[in-house]
Parts: C-alpha cells; sequence; structure tokens
C-alpha cells in the first residue's frame, strides 16, 4: 500500500518529467523551425540566384556605351595585337605595350626587316625572319633577347618565356631552346631524309613540351608527321627527347598549337587534330573536314575553323570544337572579320565597322557597328566590357 508521502512524491515525479518532455518537444521544435527556414532562405537564395543568371546569360545586347576614351597616337606602319589585356605594337623600328588608359607601358627600338611575333599569355617574343635576334617581353617589361648564329625560320614562346627557335642550315634544320636571356637549354637537328621539314613548331606555356609538323617522302608518297618533345624529367632519356608522334599520308599540317600544358591541336587540309597529356601527349579525336578552311582561330577552351558558308544566306561559317576534339557549334555569319576572339563563354567576331558576338551555345548575344574605325578590340575582365583601340583613340566599351 502506497502511503500520501510516496503518492505525492510520484505525482511531482511524474509532473517534472511532463515538463522535462513538453520542454524537449518544444526545443526540438524551435530546432526545426530554424532548420526550416533556413532551408528555405537557401532555396530561395539559389532559386532567385538561378533566375538572375539564366537572366543574364540569355540577355540579348543592342547598344553599346563608351565609359572612357583617351586620346592616343597610332603610328603609320604599326602592327597591333591584343596582348594579356594590353595593346602590343611593333614595326620595322621597334615594339611597344599600352595599358587601357592609353599610357605606354614599355617601348624597344630594333630594325627589322619582316618582324614576327608570338604570344602566349601575357609574355611575346618578336624576331625577324631570316634574321638573327629575338626579343622576349612581357607586360611590364623587356625580358631579354636571344641571338642565334643561323637564321631564324620560325619560333614560339611559353608563358615562362622559352622560346623554340628554327633555324636553317645549308642540309639540316635545328630546332632551339633557349631562356629569355639568350640561355640555350636544348637543341636537335632535323634532315629531309630523317625526319622531315619543320613546317609549323609550337611549345607549351610551360616550356615543357615542343610540337613540331613535318612534311616528308616516303616511297614516292607525301605525307605529313605531328612530333612530341618533352623536355622536362619524363622526356630526357629519350632520343632527341622525343615523346610521342602520329604521321598522315597525302596531307599537309601548316598549323599547330597548344591550348594549355596538357592540350595541343593541328589543323590539316583534311581534318582538325586534338592531342592531350602534359607528358607524352596522345590523339584524343580527329575530325574530317570536307571543305578548304579559310582562317583558324582558338581560345583556351575551345577551336574555332572558319568556311566559306553552304547556307543561301550567309557567307561564312564558324565550326567550334572543344579542346576534347568534340564539335560544339556551328556559327554563321555575314561579315568580313579581321579577327575572331573566344573569350569565357564569348565568340566574337569583328571588322573595323561591325561587331558581332556569340556565346558557345551559338547565341547571337550582339550585332552592330562601331562608331570609329576599330583596328583592334580586347576583352577584359568585366563581361562584355572591351579595350577598343582605333587610329586615335582608346575607348572603353559595354555592351547594353
Amino acid at each position: 500500500m502506497i502511503n500520501v508521502r510516496d503518492y505525492l512524491k510520484m505525482k511531482k515525479d511524474r509532473e517534472e518529467e511532463k515538463v522535462r518532455v513538453n520542454y524537449r518537444e518544444k526545443i526540438k521544435s524551435h530546432k526545426f523551425t530554424i532548420f526550416y527556414r533556413m532551408a528555405l532562405v537557401i532555396i530561395l537564395t539559389v532559386a532567385i540566384s538561378a533566375v538572375f543568371y539564366l537572366q543574364w546569360k540569355n540577355k540579348i545586347y543592342t547598344g553599346a556605351e563608351v565609359l572612357s576614351s583617351v586620346e592616343i597616337h597610332i603610328s603609320q606602319g604599326s602592327n597591333l595585337k591584343p596582348f594579356s589585356g594590353y595593346l602590343l605594337t611593333y614595326s620595322k623600328d621597334g615594339a611597344g605595350c599600352m595599358d587601357i588608359k592609353g599610357n605606354a607601358v614599355w617601348n624597344q627600338t630594333f630594325e627589322m626587316q619582316n618582324p614576327m611575333v608570338d604570344i602566349c599569355q601575357n609574355v611575346a617574343a618578336i624576331g625577324d625572319y631570316n634574321g638573327r635576334t629575338i626579343y622576349v617581353m612581357n607586360t611590364s617589361g623587356v625580358m631579354g633577347s636571344i641571338t642565334t648564329n643561323k637564321p631564324v625560320r620560325d619560333f614560339c614562346v611559353a608563358s615562362n618565356g622559352v622560346v623554340a627557335v628554327v633555324l636553317d642550315d645549308t642540309d639540316t634544320t635545328w630546332i632551339y631552346l633557349y631562356d629569355s636571356q639568350g640561355n640555350e637549354l636544348a637543341y636537335f637537328v632535323t634532315t629531309m631524309k630523317d625526319s622531315g621539314y619543320p613546317v609549323s613548331v609550337s611549345i607549351s606555356p610551360s616550356g615543357e613540351l615542343v610540337c613540331v609538323s613535318y612534311l616528308f617522302v616516303d616511297s614516292g608518297q607525301m605525307k605529313s608527321s605531328v612530333a612530341f618533345y618533352n623536355f622536362g624529367d619524363v622526356g630526357k632519356n629519350n632520343t632527341n627527347n622525343y615523346v610521342s608522334g602520329y604521321d598522315y599520308s597525302n596531307s599537309v599540317v601548316p598549323y599547330t598549337r597548344f591550348l594549355d600544358n596538357g592540350s595541343a591541336f593541328a589543323v590539316s587540309d583534311d581534318r582538325v587534330m586534338f592531342f592531350s597529356g602534359g607528358q607524352k601527349p596522345v590523339s584524343a579525336a580527329e575530325n574530317l573536314v570536307s571543305e578548304n578552311v579559310q582562317s583558324v582561330y582558338y581560345g583556351s577552351e575551345y577551336v574555332g575553323l572558319v568556311f566559306n558558308s553552304t547556307q543561301g544566306g550567309s557567307k561564312y561559317r564558324l565550326d567550334v570544337y572543344h579542346k576534347s576534339g568534340k564539335m560544339e557549334q556551328s556559327v554563321e555569319f555575314d561579315i568580313e572579320y579581321s579577327d575572331i576572339l573566344f573569350h569565357d563563354d564569348q565568340i566574337i567576331i569583328y571588322n573595323e565597322s561591325e561587331c558581332c558576338v556569340y556565346n558557345t551555345n551559338g547565341t547571337e548575344k550582339y550585332s552592330g557597328n562601331f562608331d570609329k574605325a576599330v583596328l583592334v578590340l580586347i576583352p577584359q575582365s568585366s563581361p562584355y566590357r572591351y579595350m577598343v583601340v582605333t587610329p586615335d583613340s582608346v575607348d572603353t566599351i559595354e555592351l547594353k
């Protein structure tokens, strides 16, 4: 039999337990409410961001606003090239670099008959065809110069200032690697009998891989070979640092380029080839072309081949390939292009008076005319903002 004291104690314990249970339930309910509210806020934020992103991505621009304009003077006979957000100018008498505000960053004088230029990111090399001096510079200033003992036929530069140079000799062709100060790093010799004549040379941004396209005759048949040389640890035990190569019968391969340290491509008269691998590049994809390639353009992710259009309404067709070798888009256009740029998700086609901008899905984002004659258009870091160089000004414009 339970006495009164025990009964009262049990009753009190039950009431306290009930209070504790209710308190725990309230805490759980409160935590769930906070979690629910936070989840709802996150979902709404993501949804709103997605809506704004899609609106921005699908936005069609109808005009361009001039944000700033600076007067400049471009010397007659000067050539201009985009240079990692800057402007590179060069002629037979010298070269210079200009920023977006029209300020001269550096100048270098020289005398050349047929100056050639190669640019990799923020490093440029300038040399004279058949000459013996190559200048290496970045967007800050001149890094150094290279002096050769044989005539220069071709060269290409890496982002660290390493330059691969094709030098001509009587019966042989030499390919040398120099650093930006002119120090010899490596070399190998080619002959028409053993490897063929080098028609194109390119170097990876790191300066470790070199790609050479050779043309040769085998049993009376014309062939091309795309060869890769590794000047790092992987290739040092191989003859002439040769690590991989591919032959193509009845084909000429006049164009090879690296897109990054692990991706390269080559264009022949009947196909475009893609290679992958940072040590021993392998063939990743081939796409046959049945028409004559008019021009080749590329960015960090994409390669564009221009053809005469077979469609009745357009003059040209731009076939866009991803660096993996997959064809992404075909863009039909009519303007007489002076340059085609790949920048982020933009494909920019322009001449001195007209400009068309597409995204990588092939959607036309903008089509319009310039108010002044445009020599060079240089995309800036802000989306759809450009540095536009005219004969007497540097304008910063933004699409609206």
